[in-house]
């Protein structure tokens, strides 16, 4: 492919010069960045030898796809400044702490995953900024994603949700290892909350989140002493860097009416 293909892409992926290192690769690109125009661009590292490059994106244009799917895209591209290839993965996630861990496990500085661009929600309390801390920087294998569901309905009569379930293979999580990561945006759009259900098994997370007959069994809070690693990048992003939601989940989302001709990105990883 010519280079006049990745000049022409919505975002800087610093691909100038490079080629995909097969053909495969190329036509996976190619369905990956079909629609990049809605893409929101929320971080971005490069690192310092041009070997590799970290972006972590809202797509827009989600909420128009299958119900539920998730609307935030981390992408990490590879090259071989040698032959002047490039690799890529891609994946979706439901919510941007664990799009920014997807990022940090495949060597992206964890400062590098800070969201830069920022006009939504903010976090609401103490308990879900320690929950998102656990979730950007929980050691690779610990969660294993069973399920999520990202509830927009696009307008301001409702609030958002997002619910996350995982197996916590934690030792101290043995009795109720099933997970359930609740976000809700409120409906001004302005505050949000994350909260933690516990449960024995996956069909007992399942059944609340569809019936609601009783209030979300919390697991226990998170470790107030965390670590220095953690503490010293919820002081960054409670200080200088902003802080919360990347955009607003239902303002800025996508347009009020459906694009009608524009290719829809394909999620999940290559």
């Amino acid at each position: 492919m010519d280079d006049d293909f990745y000049d022409s892409l919505d975002h800087d992926y610093r691909l100038a010069g490079f080629q995909a290192a097969t053909t495969d690769i190329e036509d996976d690109f190619v369905q990956a960045t079909l629609s990049d125009d809605m893409f929101v661009p929320l971080a971005a590292h490069h690192s310092s030898d041009g070997r590799h490059s970290y972006l972590l994106f809202y797509d827009r244009a989600a909420i128009w796809d299958y119900p539920g799917k998730a609307e935030f895209v981390a992408l990490h591209i590879i090259k071989d400044p040698e032959r002047a290839t490039f690799d890529f993965d891609i994946q979706r996630a439901p919510v941007v702490p664990l799009a920014q861990n997807w990022l940090i496990q495949r060597g992206c500085p964890p400062d590098g995953t800070l969201v830069t661009l920022n006009h939504g929600p903010r976090r609401a309390d103490v308990l879900t900024s320690q929950l998102e801390d656990l979730l950007r920087a929980n050691p690779q294998h610990r969660y294993e994603i069973i399920d999520h569901y990202t509830d927009n309905p696009c307008t301001f009569d409702f609030g958002v949700e997002v619910r996350t379930l995982v197996y916590d293979h934690h030792p101290d999580s043995a009795p109720t290892p099933y997970r359930l990561f609740v976000q809700e945006v409120d409906k001004s759009l302005q505050t949000y909350t994350v909260r933690e259900g516990a449960f024995h098994s996956a069909e007992a997370a399942e059944d609340w989140a569809t019936n609601r007959d009783a209030p979300l069994p919390l697991a226990p809070a998170p470790d107030s002493n965390a670590t220095p690693r953690s503490q010293a990048a919820r002081a960054r992003t409670a200080g200088t860097r902003p802080t919360g939601l990347a955009v607003p989940p239902a303002a800025v989302a996508a347009p009020r009416t459906p694009p009608s001709a524009a290719p829809r990105p394909r999620g999940g990883t290559r």
